[in-house]
């Protein structure tokens, strides 16, 4: 992942705290270049789920296929919580897409995983994270 990308993840999830924040990761071949800010929409309470309008990631995939860019993954926040890949992820997920889970902790980033689920949406095996 790109260092402007990368920060731009960072500093989106540590303003929406004490809420969940939420984007979209584009690049090519792996390689996240551009994280997308998006609303967390989700009308319950948002310290503890995420949702994206559908219309805003048609607009990220749409801006990013333009761009000869992709839509390789998404982004959130777990605020003041650890960053893992929680069952209702799980049950939200795409098995196309890595999800990258950012824990901020008192608002500061903590750590953050990324993780990409099978098929099934059984499991999420936790990948490799590389940034800066």
């Amino acid at each position: 992942m790109e260092r402007e990308a990368w920060e731009r993840m960072v500093a989106h999830a540590e303003q929406c705290f004490p809420k969940e924040g939420c984007g979209v990761m584009v690049g090519t071949a792996g390689a996240v270049s551009r994280a997308v800010a998006l609303p967390n929409v989700y009308d319950g309470p948002q310290e503890d789920f995420f949702v994206m309008d559908p219309k805003d990631l048609n607009r990220v995939d749409e801006e990013a296929r333009r761009d000869g860019l992709e839509v390789l993954g998404i982004y959130h926040s777990h605020p003041d919580c650890d960053a893992y890949f929680s069952k209702r992820d799980l049950e939200h997920s795409c098995p196309w897409f890595s999800y990258v889970v950012l824990s901020i902790k008192s608002g500061r980033l903590d750590h953050a995983n990324s993780y990409r689920p099978d098929f099934d949406q059984t499991v999420a095996n936790k990948e490799e994270l590389v940034y800066g």
